[in-house]
């Protein structure tokens, strides 16, 4: 027995599952996995790499999957929109920017919009663009986000869309890593999640194993709210958003002392260099969720994609 939603049955799916486009974890492989067990993968376009991106929608060919774009990057190279539509996408997800300049292109070619919202104002902007499915993102996320909690926003966001748009559907995320947090977005009006963290520890995930091992070794409480990462990697997000991450070295050395980091950005940026290259987790970001106490060990994406809709499954119907 598996849990099934309109998200489900509007998109063919088994699982009410979407992957997170994460970027540089989101590749052709993670997505086509998720995909092919029944989910929604997603490649993650990232900051906008021309080359990797293209050699992931190749990779990925045979495979129903979406891509998703953090919106004032892909600002920067609209053309690369126009790459990804060329596959023929599951969908294109736009996060962190008004959707507004890229919607029209991406309903004209008949592709579901997918926009991540952090706010009740960004979900109204949302519904303006007519998105077909809105993810209201909890704080509680790895990576970039805001500030407000999965458990509160995904009702209201459910509510707006509801009395607004009823066709439009609403994924939950932040927080979710098992059947119980897939059981709860259902019960707070989603349609179904979308996850990150938990298949960033996956077999099937790029990831350095020193990296997916620290998701293992680390808690919850382990994690900071910090945009220290972004600034080593010279990347400018706006200020309301900053990046859920493990804490390490690198944190305890800057956070808190970002002015001091940007102008040691040369020699700090050249640091964050070497360690990606090492798997350095003392200095690289570990974007991972406050749900990392529920994950112990690398799991394939077909067993975790399995497990949370049956148990999600399971639990809606001994309450009912």
């Amino acid at each position: 027995m598996t849990a099934q939603t309109r998200f489900t049955a509007r998109f063919g799916l088994q699982h009410p599952v979407m992957l997170a486009p994460m970027a540089g974890v989101a590749d052709a492989t993670l997505a086509a996995a998720v995909s092919a067990a029944g989910g929604l993968g997603m490649i993650g376009g990232g900051y906008g790499d021309r080359d990797w991106l293209t050699r992931q929608i190749a990779g990925a060919q045979g495979n129903r999957v979406g891509c998703g774009f953090i919106t004032w990057s892909l600002a920067k190279q609209p053309e690369l929109l126009d790459l990804a539509l060329e596959s023929e996408p599951a969908g294109i997800m736009l996060s962190f920017g008004d959707p507004t300049p890229f919607a029209a292109k991406i309903k004209g070619a008949d592709v579901p919009l997918i926009c991540q919202v952090q706010t009740i104002a960004q979900a109204r902007q949302a519904l303006d663009a007519e998105a077909d499915i809105i993810v209201a993102q909890g704080s509680e996320a790895g990576g970039h986000g805001a500030s407000r909690g999965t458990f509160a926003l995904t009702p209201a966001v459910a509510d707006l869309v509801s009395e607004q748009s009823p066709q439009t559907l609403v994924l939950a995320a932040g927080g979710v890593a098992d059947g119980r947090g897939l059981a709860a977005a259902l019960m707070l009006g989603a349609d179904g999640v979308l996850v990150g963290t938990r298949f960033y520890a996956t077999p099937e995930s790029p990831v350095a194993p020193a990296l997916k091992n620290r998701v293992i070794d680390s808690a919850g409480d382990e994690t900071i709210r910090t945009g220290v990462f972004d600034l080593a990697r010279g990347y400018r997000w706006p200020q309301e958003f900053t990046a859920r991450a493990v804490r390490n070295t690198f944190t305890g050395e800057w956070h808190g002392n970002e002015d001091a980091l940007d102008a040691a950005r040369t020699t700090q940026g050249e640091r964050y260099k070497h360690a990606v290259a090492e798997a350095d987790s003392s200095i690289v970001a570990v974007f991972a969720g406050e749900d990392i106490d529920l994950i112990h060990e690398i799991t394939p994406v077909a067993e975790i994609l399995t497990q949370m809709s049956d148990d999600a499954a399971a639990l809606l119907t001994s309450h009912r």
